[in-house]
């Protein structure tokens, strides 16, 4: 597969499994960052090694350790999982395809994320806790395999613990609560390791805790 065919958000099968491209880095020799849905950890691959899929209705699959099924004919409700399939953004929000967000808050147009991204219902099919009776397990390009099936490693970089998706250079977060709100912007990476600007140094769980700390939007972009 050719490295422009692959770009952020979209679901792959990789070893197997269902992953989402969360950033496409053609300088490098592994030039594909995934995070495997099931667990949420951090694979890198090139194109050639993955399959491309398009989530459909009635598919299903386990989202951090929990099953889901889509459901393209139901709206979706407070704390309700989302997965923004036709991404529409307007300037002041910020999300790309396939991303998972859980619903705040519902108006008559659409629903406010846990990102503060408004997005309307013709961008989202909602994900459905559990596997419903008719649906389509998309776990594995083929099903007739377990994980423990496969041979080799599943990347040259060893897979990380890593809890959410990993933040992108430019990314701008801001910290609740105290006195008052402190924005920063994602300056640098290292492994699980996140630096922000204001001498800001931070863990991957630290920075997805969104009890602390609230993603904005991206200067940079993609």
């Amino acid at each position: 597969m050719k490295l422009y065919q692959v770009r952020k958000g979209q679901f792959v099968y990789f070893n197997n499994e269902l992953h989402r491209v969360y950033s496409v880095k053609p300088i490098y020799k592994q030039s594909v960052h995934l995070v495997r849905l099931k667990d949420l950890t951090q694979h890198l691959t090139n194109a050639s090694k993955v399959e491309i899929y398009k989530p459909q209705h009635l598919d299903s699959f386990i989202f951090n350790h929990k099953a889901y099924t889509l459901n393209k004919d139901k709206k979706a409700e407070e704390g309700d999982h989302i997965l923004i399939t036709n991404p529409s953004p307007d300037y002041m929000d910020h999300y790309s395809l396939n991303e998972i967000e859980i619903v705040s808050s519902v108006e008559p147009k659409g629903v406010i994320t846990n990102k503060s991204n408004g997005v309307k219902h013709s961008e989202y099919i909602l994900m459905v806790l559990g596997r419903d009776q008719d649906s389509h397990p998309i776990d594995y390009f083929d099903s007739n395999l377990a994980v423990d099936d496969l041979s080799g490693n599943e990347s040259d970089q060893p897979a990380k613990s890593i809890q959410g998706e990993m933040p992108n250079i430019g990314d701008v977060y801001k910290k609740r609560g105290g006195d008052h709100t402190n924005e920063a912007m994602v300056v640098a990476i290292n492994g699980e390791t996140i630096f922000l600007g204001n001498n800001l140094e931070l863990s991957l769980n630290e920075l997805n805790n969104s009890e602390i700390w609230e993603f904005q939007y991206s200067l940079l972009g993609e």
